[in-house]
C-alpha cells in the first residue's frame, strides 16, 4: 500500500538523522583503521610481485609470506596464517582447537554454550552426528561457564572452572545465534587478565568472527593469545571468495597451521591459486566495508526500536560485532523479514526463503541474502531458527545505502501484515 511505502520512508529516514553522531564516531573508528591497515601495506612494501602466484607445493611465495605479515602487523601480532584454503570460519576455528589441544587437555568456553556449528566440532551436543572425530571424541575434556541471566558472562566465578587441566579457553566474540550481549574488546580484556592471573600458560583463544574494524582495538592488542575468523566475514573487504586467517602466538599459530597441511609442511606450503592479490585487496578495502555494515546494523537497531521490537544490541550500545539481532512477534513477521531482505538482494531477489535443514543445527533454519560469494556474511543477509522467540539476526551490507533500502521494504511489509 502508498500509504505504507510513505510510512515506512519517515521511519527509516527519522531514524537515520537521530544516528548522526553514532555515524561520526563509527567514522572515526575507520579512518584509524584504515590507517593500520594502510601502515602495514607501507612497512611490507607490498607491490606487483606479491601479485604473482606460484603452483603446486607452492613453496618459496613470496606473496603468501607478505600477505602473512599484513595480517600480523595490522592485528598486532607474532605472525598469521592467511590462506583461501580454509573453507569457512568453522574450519579455520577447528584447526586451530585441534592443532593446539591434545588428550586429556581441557577446553572451558567462557561464554556459555557456543553456536551450534562449534557445538559439533566440540562434540558437546547430544545428537553431535560426527562425534567420534570431535574435540571430546579425540579425548579432549570440556567445559562451560553459564552465563549469568542468560545474558552476561560470569567474571565472577571464571577461575573456578580452570582446572589444572585447562590447556586453552574459548571466547566467542560474537553471538550465535542467542540473545546474549557480544564480548567487546574490554570485556576480552577483563577475561584474559583473569585467566592469566589463574595460570599463564592457558591460551587465550578468540574466535574473532564479525569482530575485525569494528573497535579501534583487536583482541590481541588486549592479550589474547590466538585469534581466527573468516575471510568472507569483514577482513574479506566483500571481495574475497573463500579462506580464513589464524594469527597471534608463534608457536599456537604453527600448531594450527601444521593442522591445516600437515606436520613437516605448516605454513610453508600451500599454492594460492592466484588469490594473493585480492586477499590483499579485500584486506585493504575491509575498514570502510565494515563501516557500512555496522552503520547498517545501528539503522535496523534504531528502526525496530521505535516500531516497538526488542533488538539486541540496543541502537545506542557500543558495538564489537556486525550482527543486528530483532525479537520478532511470530513466524509469519520472520519470513516476511526474511522475504523483503531477499526481494531486495543484487542476487536472486526473485527467491523467496523458505525454513529448511542446514548441516550443523538441531533446527530448521530461515535464510536470506542474494550474495555475490556463497554464505558471505558481510554482504546483506538475515537468518534465523524458526522457533521462539522469533529472532532474526541480520548482518552485513557492502553499502549503507543497500541496507536502508532494504529496511524500508521490510517496514513496509510489516506494516501491510497489520492492516495499516
Amino acid at each position: 500500500m502508498e500509504l505504507n511505502k510513505a510510512k515506512a520512508e519517515e521511519i527509516v529516514e527519522k531514524a537515520q538523522e537521530s544516528l548522526r553522531d553514532i555515524f561520526d564516531n563509527i567514522d572515526k573508528i575507520t579512518e584509524y583503521n584504515q590507517k593500520k591497515v594502510l601502515d602495514a601495506f607501507y612497512n611490507n612494501k607490498i607491490g606487483e610481485e606479491h601479485f604473482y602466484t606460484v603452483t603446486g607445493y607452492g613453496h618459496d611465495d613470496i606473496g603468501r609470506e607478505a600477505l602473512d605479515r599484513v595480517y600480523a602487523d595490522t592485528f598486532k601480532a607474532e605472525c598469521a596464517i592467511v590462506r583461501p584454503h580454509f573453507v569457512s570460519g568453522s574450519h579455520t576455528i577447528a584447526c586451530a582447537l585441534f592443532g593446539n589441544l591434545k588428550y586429556n587437555d581441557r577446553l572451558v568456553s567462557i561464554a556459555g554454550e557456543p553456536y551450534d556449528t562449534m557445538q559439533q566440532i566440540i562434540g558437546s551436543r547430544k545428537d553431535c552426528d560426527d562425534f567420534e572425530t570431535s574435540l571430546i571424541g579425540n579425548g579432549v575434556k570440556y567445559s562451560e561457564i553459564p552465563l549469568k541471566d542468560g545474558l552476561y558472562v560470569d567474571f565472577e566465578n571464571i577461575d573456578k572452572y580452570l582446572l589444572p587441566d585447562t590447556k586453552m579457553v574459548l571466547i566467542q566474540r560474537s553471538r550465535g545465534y542467542s540473545l546474549r550481549n557480544p564480548l567487546n574488546t574490554d570485556d576480552i580484556e577483563r577475561i584474559v587478565k583473569i585467566v592469566k592471573a589463574k595460570n599463564p600458560n592457558i591460551c587465550c583463544f578468540v574466535d574473532n568472527c564479525y569482530g575485525e574494524f569494528v573497535e579501534k582495538k583487536e583482541p590481541i592488542e588486549v592479550g589474547a593469545d590466538l585469534i581466527a575468523g573468516s575471510l568472507i566475514k569483514n577482513p574479506g573487504g566483500g571481495i574475497v571468495e573463500a579462506g580464513g586467517y589464524i594469527l597471534g602466538k608463534k608457536e599456537y599459530v604453527d600448531k594450527a597451521a601444521r593442522r591445516l597441511t600437515a606436520p613437516g609442511i605448516g605454513a610453508e606450503g600451500g599454492a594460492m591459486h592466484n588469490q594473493t592479490r585480492v586477499i590483499l585487496q579485500g584486506f585493504f578495502i575491509a575498514p570502510s566495508i565494515t563501516s557500512n555494515a555496522h552503520k547498517g546494523a545501528i539503522l535496523a537497531a534504531k528502526v525496530f526500536e521505535d516500531m516497538g521490537f526488542d533488538t539486541f544490541p540496543s541502537s545506542n550500545i557500543k558495538r564489537t560485532d556486525l550482527i543486528q539481532t530483532i525479537k520478532l512477534n511470530n513466524e509469519k513477521e520472520q519470513q516476511s523479514f526474511c522475504a523483503m531482505i531477499q526481494k531486495h538482494s543484487p542476487v536472486e531477489s526473485y527467491l523467496t526463503p523458505i525454513p529448511d535443514t542446514v548441516p550443523g543445527y538441531d533446527c530448521n533454519l530461515l535464510m536470506a541474502g542474494g550474495s555475490f560469494i556463497e554464505g558471505s556474511t558481510i554482504e546483506l543477509s538475515a537468518d534465523g531458527p524458526t522457533r521462539d522467540p522469533w529472532a532474526i539476526y541480520m548482518q552485513g551490507g557492502l553499502s549503507y545505502f543497500h541496507v536502508k533500502i532494504a529496511l524500508k521494504g521490510v517496514v513496509e511489509k510489516l506494516l501491510d501484515n497489520k492492516g495499516l
